[in-house]
């Protein structure tokens, strides 16, 4: 089977990229489809192939499908800037849900039989309950959740009506670089708290502002589940083998590790990491950020042979410090 190649949409960029390292080393053929809007060439690694082009060409996308003998795509290209889907949300609505009603299109003309789709726990909104579990009621607060939610919707109703399975993984909040040094978060201008921070350790910026410190949580600062990109990336792999192994079963799972650190543990921890203080700048809450977002992960540990191996947030804080100072060096 591993004769056959996947398609990753959207690996010249920060999680897709993690993932087409983690299929090549699992053996996979890999060919990347990435417009390069955000994400870079030289992200994606040398042994997949590249073809330029957005996922909604359905021409060329299903020419890269017939000329690498696809057998599973695994979807990441999109737009994921929560404040930005707000103020922007028909963009979010063209280059996600759209542009993924494009795509499936294509995976049913020529015949794919598999489909990963990275999704995401702002599908939840703000949750009653916490841990967070995949039957939780989903109800977006932001047009970026809203799109991702349409997209899931689109993949249960064609996999009801046509002969392809599918694997949406809900991510937490995704961290840190691959432990090898060869991939990481590069996109300027990154809204996520541990870029942010390691951005600030490193020079980069000036400091680090921390947004609501009266929520209902231990330190009054919001709580999130972090995830080693690299565990994501693994997890991609491990859902591929189970829709390959059983094509007529679909699965919805989320991605994290049933486990929350605040913004204030969370500078801590690069404080600790790199021996300095980070300046902080505490300022009003933002708009609809929940008190605490953490996964029930239990289905993923029993539906998949997925066992984290980076669940540390020194570990986490490291590996992004590390890719940080290496994107210096590049200029």
């Amino acid at each position: 089977m591993r004769d056959r190649a996947v398609m990753v949409t959207g690996g010249a960029g920060y999680i897709g990229s993690h993932a087409v390292l983690a299929l090549l080393d699992a053996g996979w053929r890999v060919v990347v489809v990435d417009n390069l809007v955000t994400g870079f060439d030289w992200a994606v690694d040398p042994r997949a192939t590249l073809v330029v082009a957005d996922v909604a060409d359905d021409a060329k996308v299903r020419a890269a499908i017939r000329d690498h003998d696809v057998i599973a795509i695994m979807h990441f290209a999109g737009s994921v800037v929560v404040p930005e889907s707000v103020t922007d949300p028909l963009k979010y609505y063209r280059n996600n849900t759209a542009a993924s009603r494009s795509l499936i299109e294509s995976a049913v003309a020529t015949e794919v039989r598999h489909f990963i789709f990275s999704s995401t726990a702002a599908t939840y909104g703000i949750p009653k309950v916490v841990p967070v579990a995949e039957d939780s009621p989903q109800a977006p607060i932001n047009p970026y959740g809203m799109s991702k939610l349409m997209t899931e919707f689109m993949l249960r109703d064609v996999a009801a009506a046509h002969p392809i399975n599918y694997c949406a993984l809900r991510y937490f909040n995704v961290a840190g670089a691959d432990p090898a040094g060869r991939s990481g978060q590069s996109t300027a201008g990154a809204t996520h708290l541990i870029k942010i921070a390691a951005e600030a350790a490193t020079g980069k910026r000036g400091h680090v502002s921390v947004f609501g410190s009266d929520f209902s949580t231990r330190d009054g600062t919001g709580v999130r589940d972090y995830i080693h990109v690299s565990d994501l990336a693994a997890a991609h792999v491990h859902a591929l083998d189970l829709l390959v192994a059983d094509p007529s079963a679909s699965h919805t799972l989320n991605a994290g590790y049933g486990r929350g650190y605040s913004v204030l543990e969370v500078l801590d921890a690069v404080d600790r990491v790199t021996n300095m203080t980070i300046d902080r700048r505490m300022e009003g809450r933002r708009a609809g950020d929940p008190d605490e977002l953490v996964s029930d992960n239990r289905a993923i540990l029993a539906t998949l042979p997925w066992r984290p191996q980076y669940d540390d947030l020194d570990l986490i804080v490291t590996h992004a410090l590390d890719w940080e100072r290496k994107l210096g060096e590049r200029g």
